[in-house]
């Protein structure tokens, strides 16, 4: 950017590997901060305090936690008090609707106050973590631009449309909360060209204020992953018993109802009932969650215990290793965002079966990346997968490679940063910044 100061950020957001474990929010705000702090932006982090213990010492320069030069990052906490035992439920839609919004109003308090004090230049919220700065933009700590992520829109039921009326009911505060972030932001993004559409009628906002900025994938850790896993992949094939030319199918995702795996279970069944046996294939399922017990159920019924491997939370060189494994990736999701899994499977040069939900039609191109089919739809999910199990593996490897050149042109951290770092700079110079 033209100043000689580099321009100083205030990023709001809940959790952050690896100080609130490991999901796809944590790993994004990890991957965000190490991007723009590597382009020169120095960034303070507003967000609760770790739950991983150890994972953070004294408040102030964290930088080496970010793989990033001293001075570039810097951390403030606010208290993130929910209701007695949620930790151990998880996060349920109760908390997430009265929590979620009282830490978005200190985390945004704490970044106005910043703003007042001139420490910050632009303030950058993930979700209802920026409440308190958007309530501040009529005055004079709130003059610095606003860009405000609203991340899945899993409050207002996303793009999925049998969203419970009793849940979106109980989102109301939440509801409430990100609309008000929306409607003070200078910049709304939008994750995918597919996710335009949602943020504009959820969130009802001037059509000239949402960017498509996607989310993005660290092809630098994925190569170094990568580069080890040939050898894995084929213990994990011979572990398997898999016979040479049969072909595995590989899902990755926490055990929801949402991700769709019992309609997968359904399909690989109806594709087994045509085809007769089931031979020459097999499904692979990495994750855990409260769904598990729901999916082996189905997997039992229909008989395809012998096909399938539940394979549980893997470490991080053991998912390479089946990702380097894998035939094809299958991805069933009933609803979605921007899913950071799929572009890590196209990462790793993988041709994918997915469904039409949230942002996966910008990345999975029927013809060139992969095969699309609607949500929910077992049969069309069996058609695609007997038509991707019964492609040449030269098909499956140019579907692969136009995967991982897409990831490169449009889905890696590089690109993004750059494209976030021009989004800051157009709203610092124009001259009627603030609300």
């Amino acid at each position: 950017m033209a100043d000689a100061r580099p321009v100083r950020v205030a990023i709001l957001a809940r959790s952050v590997h690896p100080l609130h474990g490991v999901g796809g929010l944590e790993r994004h705000v990890y991957d965000l901060l190490h991007h723009l702090a590597r382009r020169g932006l120095t960034i303070t982090l507003i967000t609760k305090p770790a739950t991983t213990p150890g994972a953070l010492g004294a408040e102030g320069d964290v930088s080496a936690l970010f793989a990033v030069p001293s001075g570039r990052i810097a951390i403030r906490t606010v208290p993130y008090v929910t209701f007695p035992g949620a930790g151990r439920r998880g996060t349920t839609v109760i908390d997430r609707a009265t929590a979620y919004p009282v830490f978005g109003w200190r985390a945004g308090r704490v970044a106005a106050g910043m703003v007042r004090a001139g420490e910050v230049d632009l303030v950058h919220a993930l979700g209802a973590s920026g409440l308190g700065y958007a309530m501040a933009r009529r005055g004079p700590e709130g003059r610095a631009p606003f860009v405000f992520n609203p991340q899945g829109l899993e409050e207002f039921g996303g793009t999925h449309p049998g969203f419970a009326r009793l849940k979106r009911l109980a989102y109301t505060p939440l509801q409430a909360a990100v609309r008000r972030c929306a409607q003070a932001a200078d910049a709304i993004l939008a994750t995918d060209h597919a996710l335009v559409a949602p943020v504009r009628t959820h969130l009802a906002v001037d059509p000239a204020r949402v960017h498509v900025v996607p989310n993005a994938v660290d092809l630098e850790t994925i190569d170094r992953a990568r580069a080890s896993a040939t050898a894995t992949a084929g213990t994990l094939r011979t572990r398997l018993g898999l016979a040479a030319g049969e072909r595995l199918l590989l899902s990755v995702g926490r055990l929801e109802e949402n991700k769709g795996f019992h309609v997968l279970a359904a399909a690989l069944a109806e594709l087994r009932a045509r085809h007769g046996g089931g031979s020459g294939w097999r499904w692979v399922l990495v994750g855990d969650g409260p769904y598990r017990p729901r999916i082996a159920g189905a997997i039992d019924a229909a008989g395809l215990s012998s096909h399938v491997h539940l394979a549980g939370r893997v470490a991080e060189s053991e998912l390479a290793g089946w990702y380097a494994a894998a035939d094809v990736f299958v991805h069933p999701t009933l609803y979605e965002g921007s899913s950071l899994v799929t572009l890590e499977a196209m990462a790793h040069g993988k041709p994918v079966v997915a469904t039409r939900a949230g942002g996966l039609p910008d990345k999975v191109r029927p013809g060139e990346t992969g095969w699309l089919v609607e949500p929910g739809a077992s049969s069309a999910l069996a058609g695609a997968l007997a038509e991707s199990l019964g492609q040449p593996a030269d098909t499956l490897s140019r579907f692969g490679a136009a995967g991982r050149r897409l990831v490169e042109e449009a889905f890696a951290w590089p690109v993004v940063a750059a494209q976030l770092e021009a989004l800051y700079a157009d709203l610092l110079r124009r001259p009627d910044r603030g609300a």
